[in-house]
């Protein structure tokens, strides 16, 4: 099954270089379809570039503060010299949109990029 999500620059980019391999997200219904094997289109809400991956894997936990302890900031999508913190997923989703669905982290490898 294939699912379309949108991603701003940075992360999109860092998906297509392979650095950034965790994809996160709240638990939500939308996601709740997600399964290994399937695809997902990304699309650049600035470029409109689109990449398409595979998920490998799905981790699902209550929050963030629990997902990134068993992740290394490259894979999250942070830099070498930035500092991780689950504190920065809150300006996507609240403590209470984390409470009521939890969240997951998707684990993904690029099949192909269309430029």
């Amino acid at each position: 099954m294939e699912h379309k999500m949108n991603l701003n620059d940075s992360p999109f980019n860092k998906i297509k270089s392979g650095s950034k391999t965790i994809e996160l997200r709240l638990n939500d219904e939308k996601r709740r379809l997600l399964n290994v094997g399937d695809t997902i289109e990304f699309t650049n809400r600035n470029s409109f570039e689109t990449l398409l991956v595979e998920i490998i894997n799905l981790y699902k936990y209550e929050n963030f503060e629990e997902l990134y302890k068993d992740f290394d900031k490259i894979s999250l999508g942070y830099e070498e010299d930035e500092e991780k913190n689950y504190i920065d997923m809150e300006k996507y989703y609240s403590k209470e949109e984390q409470k009521k669905y939890g969240v997951l982290g998707i684990h993904m490898k690029v099949i192909s990029n269309e430029e």
